[in-house]
């Protein structure tokens, strides 16, 4: 969902001449260890959460006690205050409403989270970043007054700029350091590129594809069975070939796609035994995807989808470049239509 609501949102503003989108992706220090019990209590309540509830959270983080153990000593016992505990299945759920009053106040702009995954979109128009930037300014503030440490080391930005007359552009910054402007981002395990044709990704994908091969061939070579070596497939190679493919596969070249595609003809051959193609993964579950969204009317894309007259098909975006023709929307209600 936060990647199409990213994406989307940006590809979007692209459409229109003279207009350039900024992404700054946000990095915490040690952001699940700095949550304040207090602060997160109140804010539970604020959300309307029952206060038997919110007393058991507060019981839950306060007082806890760790020790550190090197070999056969022993530190003594430490009581912590601050934080919620690391590998706990509760703790991105108490990070989320830790952090759900941090939102965008600028139409232009977006603040899109994922556990402490935060990305800041601007959607800059006529050159005019003032917004953008108060609204990084804002999200530095509002850190300082709930005790999370922005990273600004590792905190990157990436420009998404077509215009013909590109403009010097200056850094954004963070507490007096400047962040540092890539051409190339890993996002929740996918690659952005700054002209959004997904080559770092999509060559990302295909060598680790390779490298999973190397273990189906041993695999075979030990006389397992079919079934069990298209399992291997599915869970090992398949998996990364079809990760986030939604998001990037319309996108990317046809050179690529043909690379890709080697990668399952060679499986197939390794297991003797017919694989679905990348075009026909990337369509099941891209309409998969499309009726998920469809079915669920909170989800950011929802709106996207809008019937026509008829009442059978939808209709599709109307779209200037490739980039929105290509995009995940697009391409999902062409599938829908087909479909229905």
């Amino acid at each position: 969902r936060l990647f199409y609501s990213i994406l989307f949102y940006s590809i979007s503003h692209l459409e229109v001449q003279g207009r350039y989108a900024r992404l700054l992706f946000v990095d915490f220090s040690s952001a699940f260890n700095t949550i304040l019990p207090d602060r997160l209590i109140v804010k539970l309540l604020e959300i309307g959460l029952p206060s038997t509830t919110c007393r058991w959270i507060r019981d839950f983080l306060s007082d806890r006690v760790q020790r550190v153990r090197v070999g056969p000593h022993l530190s003594s016992a430490l009581s912590l205050n601050t934080g919620s505990p690391q590998g706990c299945v509760l703790s991105p759920l108490l990070y989320t409403l830790y952090t759900h009053d941090c939102v965008s106040t600028h139409p232009d702009n977006a603040v899109i989270k994922f556990a402490d995954d935060t990305t800041v979109v601007g959607l800059i128009s006529g050159g005019d970043e003032r917004a953008y930037r108060a609204e990084v300014q804002r999200l530095s503030d509002w850190c300082v007054d709930n005790n999370l440490d922005l990273n600004t080391t590792k905190t990157k930005e990436l420009v998404v700029d077509f215009r013909r007359r590109k403009s010097e552009l200056q850094p954004v910054s963070i507490n007096g350091e400047c962040v540092e402007r890539v051409s190339s981002f890993k996002f929740l395990g996918v690659h952005i590129d700054t002209d959004l044709q997904w080559s770092s990704n999509t060559s990302a994908v295909l060598k680790k594809a390779q490298q999973r091969l190397h273990f189906l061939r041993i695999l075979r070579k030990m006389d397992l069975k079919k079934e069990l070596l298209t399992v291997f497939y599915r869970c090992s190679i398949e998996s990364v070939l079809t990760y986030c493919i939604g998001v990037w596969f319309s996108s990317c070249t046809t050179a690529h796609r043909k690379a890709l595609q080697r990668v399952i003809n060679m499986a197939q051959k390794i297991i003797g035994h017919p694989l679905p193609s990348l075009k026909d993964l990337y369509s099941t579950r891209c309409l998969k995807r499309a009726r998920s969204i469809l079915r669920d009317c909170t989800h950011p894309g929802h709106r996207v989808f809008k019937l026509l007259p008829s009442g059978r098909r939808f209709r599709l975006l109307r779209s200037r470049t490739n980039r929105l023709k290509d995009s995940f929307y697009n391409r999902a209600i062409a599938l829908i239509n087909a479909n229905s």
